[in-house]
């Protein structure tokens, strides 16, 4: 048995055996202030709003009486460091895309992005109604972690490039920034692929440390300034349909926080998904017509290109699948797809379409 799959049944077989046998918690009574470390640098545009929005929320929803103190990266912990920070306590909670923690357990790629996977709308569909925030529960019991989806940006660009991509061969040495496992897919094209927190990825393209970067989409890109260094910009990609961001609190703390103040957390995040997605969606369609009017040149990959990234998707999803863990959940985010998705092409993509070609 290895690691993973122990640690997972003995938290649920110790959770099930506290459960039985412990008496009612004691919750902390009076004001209470919760330290909140991100992944994110201060002012990002989009994921660090989404941090802020959650954190007032909560002091705001509570009277004050739950009061979030909010941390950029680096301010306490480095902005890859916060999954453990939160995890032993040396932090109460964390806002962060939880495809970086791929390290701690690999089914944590679902609640931000896999390739190839879910769109914002049906994140949300296997999150609240497809067993999805019980299989977070579920890897939170091993970490301890009680976790929330509390953002999403939507559909993210392809990236940042110095030369036009124009076969798989052209991936073969590149530098490249994707985290998760888009990153690994890269990867299996032979980039080299590094895994950078926001803060720094622009002086690594501008240094050439790397050769080209993805990042979110056009608003946050061009607030983070990646027109100044190159101009050819991909806009869809195969990494991120719809990237969730997610508010985690040690499990402990948030234990001992009254029914009311954990519910005003639960309540506070599902909030911010939606409006950090709408936040993204709103601003992207400008900052896209700014970047082009600076001479960004907006480009899509070719079938060779897209085809190579679905066949290096699938080996890396097929590589995790020994984990007992990543398989439900993969199985699962399968299935709601497979059962939304249908509907929301027949219906809203099939008005789209429509709408376009009436409005001409």
């Amino acid at each position: 048995m290895d690691r993973r799959s122990f640690l997972t049944k003995a938290a649920l077989g110790g959770t099930a055996a506290a459960a039985s046998t412990l008496a009612a918690p004691a919750y902390a009574q009076g004001n209470r202030t919760l330290t909140m470390v991100t992944t994110w640098g201060r002012g990002l545009a989009g994921v660090f709003d989404a941090a802020q929005h959650v954190a007032d929320s909560i002091t705001s929803m509570s009277d004050g009486s739950l009061n979030i103190e909010i941390k950029a990266s680096g301010e306490l912990v480095g902005a890859l460091e916060v999954f453990d920070a939160v995890s032993s306590g040396q932090a109460d909670m964390y806002h962060g895309a939880d495809y970086y923690f791929v390290g701690q357990h690999p089914a944590y790629a679902f609640f931000t992005a896999v390739p190839f996977g879910m769109s914002a709308q049906e994140l949300a569909n296997w999150y609240y109604h497809g067993g999805g925030q019980e299989y977070h529960d579920k890897l939170g019991e091993v970490f301890n972690l009680k976790s929330f989806l509390a953002g999403n940006t939507g559909a993210q660009a392809g990236g940042w490039f110095h030369n036009e991509m124009n076969s798989p061969e052209d991936f073969k040495g590149l530098k490249f920034r994707m985290p998760g496992l888009g990153g690994q897919a890269l990867g299996k094209l032979g980039a080299s692929v590094q895994n950078l927190p926001g803060s720094e990825v622009y002086q690594a393209l501008a240094s050439g440390a790397i050769d080209g970067t993805e990042w979110i989409g056009p608003w946050a890109d061009e607030v983070a300034g990646f027109q100044e260094i190159t101009k050819i910009y991909y806009t869809a990609g195969f990494h991120e349909p719809g990237a969730g961001l997610t508010l985690a609190t040690n499990r402990e703390v948030f234990d001992e926080l009254s029914p009311a103040h954990q519910k005003i957390i639960e309540i506070a995040a599902a909030e911010a998904h939606q409006w950090n997605l709408a936040q993204f969606l709103n601003n992207n369609g400008a900052a896209l017509q700014r970047l082009i009017s600076e001479g960004v040149q907006v480009r899509e990959f070719n079938d060779s290109i897209w085809d190579a990234f679905g066949a290096a998707s699938e080996e890396v999803l097929d590589g995790y699948m020994d984990d007992a863990l990543f398989a439900e959940i993969r199985a699962s985010v399968s299935a709601s797809m497979a059962a939304s998705s249908d509907w929301i092409q027949k219906s809203e993509g099939a008005y789209r379409a429509q709408r376009d070609r009436v409005r001409g």
